[in-house]
This record gives structure tokens, C-alpha cells and sequence, in this order.
């Protein structure tokens, strides 16, 4: 597993726009170091970025771990790419799968 500061980019396979599956008006936008997931900028120090058994993993986190539950809570936490390509982001309430937006 690779630490990632926050000045470093996500993956190059994440980069771009994507719609929910399940909700075409849902939009997860992953440019450069930032991440936007249903209209709000999701706010982290650092990321980290692994790869188990073909799937790419990044793990977004915080420095401050009083705050762990409620971030944990309030924003993706884990990106993921399946070896098949499909694409999933969630936290400890919720997940969704997206694929990449046309046009």
C-alpha cells in the first residue's frame, strides 16, 4: 500500500467524469488531486493507493482522528476499480458503481 499526499493525483484509471449507474443525474468527477462526488469537493489530506488481486483501491483519509467517524460518515472513503473495469466508490453508509459519462 502507497501513501499519497494530497498534491499527488489520483490514478490516471479514475481520472474523468462519471455517472452513477442507477442515476444518470449523479456525477463522480475525479480531476487531477480532486475528487467530486454528488456536486460537493471532497475534502482529505491523504489517499492510499494499493492494488488486490487486480483491483485499484484508494482510500481517502484524514490526519485528525477525532474526526475519523463523522469524515468516514460524510464522504467517499474508498474508490475502487475492478479488474473488469467497473468502477465503485462508498463509505460506511453507502455505495454506488459508475461508469464512465458519454459525451
Amino acid at each position: 500500500m502507497e501513501r499519497l499526499e494530497r498534491d499527488a493525483p489520483f490514478p490516471t484509471k479514475m481520472q474523468g467524469r462519471w455517472t452513477d449507474v442507477e442515476d444518470s443525474d449523479s456525477e463522480l468527477i475525479v480531476q487531477g488531486i480532486e475528487i467530486i462526488c454528488f456536486g460537493e469537493t471532497i475534502s482529505y489530506d491523504y489517499k492510499l493507493v494499493d492494488v488486490v488481486d487486480g483491483a485499484l483501491t484508494v482510500s481517502l483519509k484524514i490526519d485528525n482522528q477525532t474526526a475519523e467517524d463523522a469524515f468516514q460518515r460524510a464522504n467517499i472513503t474508498e474508490l475502487v476499480i475492478t479488474p473488469e473495469g467497473d468502477f465503485h466508490a462508498y463509505n460506511v453508509k453507502f455505495a454506488s458503481q459508475f461508469e464512465r459519462a458519454v459525451g
